[in-house]
């Protein structure tokens, strides 16, 4: 069973135009899954829907059965859902390591929030290198892995990256992706919206391709990827 389904998601900025007309979607739990098509098809929009942040006008949403359609983002945090948006949300004026601890802001166990942020700094040493050095300081990459270590910090049941390596170099893009597998192969539960289609494809268990709102295709990951459309249209030939 699914550890979060949607259900012929509609939804928009506006009365007058739906940028979602039906989308539907699983993920399973200690998989990872991609979202990929076109600017404009809705990858982003169905993560905001997703997390609260903007409301479906149809459809339903649940998570490990509980029904979850438009809840507050909050409630998904309790419930052990993160998301790390597209661009840098770190606080400039707060240490690394004070960056990090809000990600736990939720937990009250002390000893268990300690052990989670030495696994953070395990995965990504830089930021314990860092952690008395401001937010802001740090660099497009190193923002990003700051990002994704605070959402670790919730110790999160489901993860939904969205475009992390916009704006980067392609040198700390590979970066970035390689620390995305590296909490992939530990069990994490990932759903992914990235630009860089083909390397998302190369590391997920199965995708979604979207299309003017609604699902155009979908299946394992590897299949997606060889599709000679999908190959055609959106991952350069």
């Amino acid at each position: 069973m699914a550890l979060l389904k949607a259900r012929n998601i509609v939804a928009g900025y506006s009365k007058e135009l739906d940028i979602l007309n039906g989308v539907s979607l699983d993920v399973k739990e200690g998989t990872m899954v991609s979202i990929i098509g076109p600017n404009g098809a809705g990858k982003s929009t169905i993560f905001r829907v997703l997390f609260g942040l903007l409301p479906a006008r149809e459809g339903t949403v649940t998570f490990d059965g509980q029904d979850v359609t438009n809840p507050s983002p909050a409630e998904l945090l309790r419930l052990g859902i993160t998301f790390v948006p597209q661009g840098r949300h770190v606080f400039p004026l707060m240490t690394v390591r004070e960056n990090l601890e809000l990600g736990a802001y939720i937990r009250k166990d002390r000893k268990g929030i300690q052990k989670d942020l030495e696994r953070v700094y395990d995965l990504f040493p830089l930021l314990r290198e860092r952690s008395k050095q401001k937010g802001g300081s740090l660099s497009g990459g190193e923002m990003q892995t700051l990002e994704m270590g605070r959402a670790m910090l919730l110790n999160p049941r489901l993860m939904f990256l969205d475009e992390p390596s916009l704006g980067l170099s392609p040198i700390m893009a590979n970066e970035v992706f390689d620390k995305i597998e590296e909490i992939r192969s530990a069990g994490s539960t990932m759903l992914i919206v990235e630009q860089n289609a083909d390397r998302s494809l190369k590391m997920s268990d199965y995708a979604y391709v979207l299309e003017t709102g609604c699902n155009k295709y979908e299946g394992p990951a590897e299949e997606i990827r060889n599709n000679e459309e999908v190959k055609r249209l959106y991952l350069g030939g």
